[in-house]
């Protein structure tokens, strides 16, 4: 079985050259891309504020982190809950920036671009010219939206697990007893083909159709 990490980020702003930072991190493991139940969730105190617009957004303020750790405090944690597998993220190049910057913060090596898999990529790739928001694909898949008032890193990952599912076919591939795909980059997952299995029917078939179609008046199988 093939193990690998979906996760979402919180932070103080759009930009982490600007000096923003981490003030959320929730991640919750996947084997052959389906939810196991375990998951990693903190808030860290980010050591600066929190503008207005960006609490708007995620409800977090500098008064609930008080008391948090800092990321240094749970940078080992975070690191052994995501292995070495496949990370999993919507527009995962802002949370990969976001992480990148607070390891280099602490002397740590950058997360390998290698292990990205996108899930906007995989939409934009299914629905080309459609919102692709995680919103928007969750009424598409008529996923349930009503706990989400605002962005919170462990719910949104709760509902993009159900996103993945989606894009991915994971579903289909859960519910089946053959041996299930390993999880894969955003590209090679947005070029995955379906093998056709054709169904040859027995001759007995072949009669048994027959018969049935010559006691049809003007059936669609006889018609030109």
């Amino acid at each position: 079985m093939t193990r690998s990490v979906l996760f979402d980020t919180e932070t103080t702003g759009l930009d982490p050259a600007s000096g923003h930072r981490v003030i959320e991190v929730a991640a919750l493991e996947l084997m052959n891309d389906l939810p196991t139940g375990q998951t990693f969730h903190r808030l860290i105190h980010p050591d600066r504020d929190i503008p207005e617009d960006a609490a708007r957004v995620h409800g977090i303020t500098l008064d609930r982190l008080i008391g948090r750790p800092r990321f240094a405090a749970i940078v080992d944690e975070l690191l052994d809950f995501f292995g070495d597998g496949a990370l999993v993220a919507h527009n995962a190049a802002f949370d990969f920036a976001f992480l990148n910057a607070e390891f280099a913060l602490l002397g740590r090596p950058a997360l390998a671009a290698a292990r990205m898999v996108d899930t906007l990529a995989l939409a934009r790739a299914r629905f080309p010219g459609l919102p692709n928001s995680l919103d928007a694909l969750c009424r598409r898949f008529a996923i349930d939206l009503s706990e989400r008032t605002t962005h919170n890193a462990l719910l949104d990952c709760r509902l993009l697990a159900q996103v993945f599912v989606e894009l991915t076919g994971g579903r289909q591939r859960g519910l089946s007893l053959a041996a299930t795909l390993p999880a894969m980059p955003a590209v090679a997952y947005a070029a995955r083909t379906r093998t056709p299995r054709p169904v040859v029917p027995t001759e007995a078939e072949c009669a048994a159709h027959a018969a049935f179609v010559a006691r049809l008046k003007d059936p669609v199988w006889l018609q030109a």
